[in-house]
């Protein structure tokens, strides 16, 4: 259980919410209303106030790199910093699996990086996050770059991680993609956070 309690951030007010085990709450709102700050103040990447806790354990109590594992934020476009794709990947056999399911190959741990499409890093920067095995994802817009096909293949992949007790929260623009993936939704407007 992920539990958000007063959580504030500049230019948003104070939320709270829980996100039980293999949920997913998917997040709304207009471009610049604070959705990626939401994401970022969970995963105490900006500074906030408030609280969160993960089963019961509180950021506060955890070293932040610790607490990023297990709450791992995924950018819209991610950081790449090596050479190729296998220079990002901590454990490549925990992912090995999954690349056919996203349309790549085995042979796109070798690929550079500066050669990667937008939409083979994003699919790329998923896989990299799942392979720290984190207990719940923060995703932001994690298929705004990918075609009907990829987005369908990344959907019923976190679906799975879902089913094993992942816990997601979902920013998205595409209404019809919230509807799809997540059971609960909030709105992010005028610097309010709100159930939708």
């Amino acid at each position: 259980m992920l539990r958000v309690d007063h959580l504030a951030v500049l230019g948003l007010e104070p939320v709270s919410f829980e996100v039980g085990d293999g949920a997913c709450l998917a997040v709304r709102g207009p471009s610049g209303s604070g959705k990626s700050l939401l994401l970022r103040a969970i995963a105490d990447l900006d500074p906030n106030g408030g609280e969160v806790e993960l089963d019961g354990l509180r950021r506060s109590d955890l070293p932040a790199p610790q607490w990023r594992e297990r709450v791992c934020y995924l950018a819209t476009d991610s950081g790449w910093w090596g050479e190729t794709v296998a220079d990002h990947v901590r454990d490549w056999q925990a992912i090995a699996g999954e690349l056919e399911a996203l349309g790549l190959p085995e042979s796109c741990r070798d690929w550079p990086v500066s050669q990667l499409s937008t939409g083979e890093r994003q699919r790329l920067a998923l896989l990299r996050a799942l392979a720290i095995a984190p207990r719940v994802l923060l995703l932001d817009e994690p298929t705004s770059a990918l075609d009907t096909a990829a987005t369908a293949a990344v959907e019923k992949l976190i679906a799975a991680r879902r089913a094993d007790g992942l816990i997601v929260i979902w920013v998205t623009h595409d209404g019809e993609q919230a509807q799809r993936v997540a059971s609960r939704r909030l709105l992010v407007e005028n610097g309010a956070v709100k159930p939708q």
